[in-house]
């Protein structure tokens, strides 16, 4: 039971985590951080 509710907290949670992440990482690397960070505060408005 213990592994299921896991993996819905995983499915739900982890991937948005994962792909948000992922987008820093990217970005970063990219040298485009500046970018994310006024996507990211557009998305909280």
């Amino acid at each position: 039971p213990k592994k299921r509710i896991w993996k819905t907290i995983w499915k739900k949670k982890g991937y948005w985590v994962a792909l948000k992440a992922f987008s820093l990482a990217k970005s970063l690397s990219t040298g485009n951080s500046k970018s994310f960070f006024v996507q990211q505060i557009q998305t909280l408005e």
